[in-house]
């Protein structure tokens, strides 16, 4: 499933996933199992009131690795 993240547009990082989110140009959001869920609740949250589907499996590693960046990431979100 993380190979959608490696060959598309995305964004990576909490607020910049928010903002793509909220204008409606998120078509699938990935959200770290091991982030903080304080962190992430928001999101979730925007993701539903969106229709964007989430996907939560992957660890921060995992989707840091996916997007090409040397640090995990909390959250990432293909965009349409």
């Amino acid at each position: 499933m993380l190979e959608e993240l490696t060959g598309k547009s995305r964004v990576v990082g909490v607020k910049q996933s928010h903002r793509a989110i909220a204008q409606g140009q998120a078509a699938k959001a990935f959200l770290a199992c091991d982030a903080d869920p304080a962190l992430l609740e928001a999101l979730a949250k925007s993701c539903e009131e969106m229709g964007v589907p989430v996907e939560g499996e992957h660890t921060m590693a995992q989707l840091g690795a996916a997007c090409r960046i040397s640090v995990g990431a909390a959250v990432a979100v293909l965009l349409k």
